[in-house]
């Protein structure tokens, strides 16, 4: 007896391999699926087999989320996710996120006030996806936030996490630029981060503390005078799914290393509270929660879509 186990997802690259039974071919959306097929009597893996899953706009979006768009504006970003199959992965973190907010799109004013951002006033005024965020110089990379908030007194910068925290810990690393005397004099528990890092990479376990402290770093950047954002409060909000099992039949999501991530969250906002750019940290439930509270019907129906597809 064997038992398949779902382990990667490739993007589809032999295009006369897309027809279906029908014989007709399908969008360029179309991946492999490859499966591990264990074989319960011999203890052995005895075959590998591909099977052909197609991922068209259909499938991929939520009910209200505007998909042509969203779509245009993942496929511009710097990865594009969605060409190269990441998006489609049963552990997506962009797929939760740009789903979740992108219902917003086009009505920011029906976002319900995020968790412990009250200051920051509310009805929001703008809401954009997969938005990239300059330090300030030129060259090298830049942040891409999941979503970027404006509201009438904060710009809010959204990282969200779901299977991440709870796989191998990545080594922190920061170019020689991060040392460059351009954070303000505010920016103290960011720097003692970074210079934490630089001396031990692996720190943090669970928690991506170097892309949260370049998060702030540009953050900080886009409110200064003479930028697009002048004036306005900085807010880093960390949104984090707690999910309870891995995808194709891997098991449960271990207890402790959710723990470790939460207790990861704490430390990182202890170090960094007070600097110009807040911190704020929410679980995907406790955000849904609110967002099915809301009193526009609209919003609760599409928190419930949300978790029945993503189970945060």
């Amino acid at each position: 007896m064997s038992r398949s186990v779902a382990v990667a997802s490739f993007p589809l690259r032999n295009k006369g391999a897309t027809a279906n039974a029908a014989g007709s071919r399908p969008s360029a959306h179309a991946h492999f699926l490859v499966r591990q097929c264990w074989n319960e009597r011999t203890g052995r893996i005895t075959l590998w087999k591909r099977e052909t899953v197609l991922m068209t706009t259909t499938n991929r979006w939520l009910p209200g989320v505007p998909a042509e768009e969203i779509e245009a504006i993942f496929r511009a970003a710097p990865g594009n996710e969605i060409d190269r199959g990441k998006f489609d992965s049963p552990e997506s973190s962009a797929a939760l996120a740009g789903n979740a907010f992108g219902f917003f799109l086009h009505r920011a004013g029906m976002l319900p006030p995020l968790p412990r951002c009250e200051k920051a006033g509310w009805p929001a005024e703008s809401l954009a996806i997969e938005k990239t965020i300059r330090f300030p110089w030129s060259g090298g990379r830049h942040p891409v936030l999941d979503a970027l908030l404006v509201t009438p007194n904060a710009l809010i910068g959204v990282e969200s996490k779901r299977f991440e925290p709870f796989r191998e810990n990545r080594i922190a690393h920061f170019a020689p630029a991060y040392w460059r005397p351009v954070w303000g004099g505010r920016m103290r528990g960011h720097e003692r981060v970074r210079d934490g890092l630089k001396q031990d990479a692996r720190h943090y376990k669970h928690l991506d503390a170097a892309q949260l402290v370049k998060h702030a770093f540009a953050l900080r950047t886009q409110v200064r005078p003479g930028r697009r954002y002048a004036g306005l409060k900085p807010i880093l909000f960390y949104v984090y799914a707690e999910p309870e099992s891995w995808p194709g039949g891997r098991g449960r999501v271990d207890e402790a290393m959710k723990a470790g991530h939460r207790e990861e969250i704490a430390a990182f906002g202890r170090e960094v509270e007070g600097d110009e750019v807040e911190f704020v940290s929410s679980s995907w439930r406790a955000l849904l929660a609110d967002w099915r509270e809301s009193g526009k019907p609209d919003v609760r129906t599409h928190a419930e879509n949300v978790i029945r597809r993503y189970s945060p």
